[in-house]
């Protein structure tokens, strides 16, 4: 599997997807057209539109899936995918709908490119259960893509006790998902993502890096440049309370 998984797809002071344009050009190299998945937002033609702004520099066309009568079979013949973020259940749902989860599946495991950013990132995983994001919608299933054995939580945010929230930290939240799920969890800070080659899978992006939760350990600080290859060897439990 080829797979970049971005934490988000725009930095502060910078153009969409410009913060990772070196790595979405190298994973793509070769590739001329490219599938974009747009349903994590309502507005299905303005995102696919703001996509191939920011791939059209890197000679790349782009359609959105939702423009073909058949989504499933234009993921059939993708030479990219590229699943955009927005609200994950949302996206989840159409991705069940649509016929969509089996086919990106089977895609990706001939060796298509996966991109995914944000809500793209979550479907990356076996199932919808570290995402951030509000149920606006039912999907019919957690069940995710299953691209990787171990789940992510993007756009990971530190606690911060100067702003007084009393709630709930994210920390707080993936360690009572580790309570019910003997699954790791990798915190994606803002401008980090992973990058899967086959049986490599390295952190990238800023220095902020990212957060390994793990059941029984404490969290771990990982850098850019991280091998986190070891995590593609895991069996996820979920359900198996500790």
């Amino acid at each position: 599997m080829r797979l970049l998984l971005l934490s988000n797809s725009t930095a502060p002071g910078r153009g969409y997807l410009d913060h990772a344009r070196e790595e979405i050009g190298a994973l793509l190299d070769g590739v001329r057209r490219l599938v974009f998945v747009p349903y994590a937002l309502a507005d299905r033609d303005g995102y696919t539109a703001q996509v191939a702004k920011a791939l059209e520099p890197l000679g790349i066309e782009v359609t959105g899936a939702h423009t073909a009568a058949d989504p499933a079979g234009l993921i059939g013949g993708a030479e990219a995918v590229f699943v955009g973020g927005g609200n994950s259940f949302r996206l989840l749902k159409a991705l069940h709908e649509h016929g969509l989860v089996r086919a990106i599946r089977d895609r990706v495991a001939a060796g298509v490119p996966y991109i995914g950013s944000s809500a793209g990132t979550n479907m990356a995983c076996p199932t919808l259960r570290t995402t951030n994001d509000m149920p606006i919608v039912q999907p019919p299933s957690f069940e995710a893509l299953g691209l990787l054995p171990f789940q992510i939580n993007p756009h990971y945010l530190d606690p911060r006790p100067d702003l007084g929230h009393m709630g709930e930290t994210r920390a707080e939240r993936l360690e009572q998902f580790l309570e019910e799920n003997d699954v790791p969890v990798v915190g994606l800070r803002e401008g980090t993502w992973l990058r899967r080659d086959a049986d490599r899978l390295t952190l990238g992006g800023i220095a902020a890096g990212a957060v390994l939760f793990q059941r029984g350990a404490a969290p771990a600080e990982l850098g850019p440049g991280a091998d986190l290859s070891a995590l593609l060897d895991e069996r996820p439990r979920f359900d198996s309370p500790a």
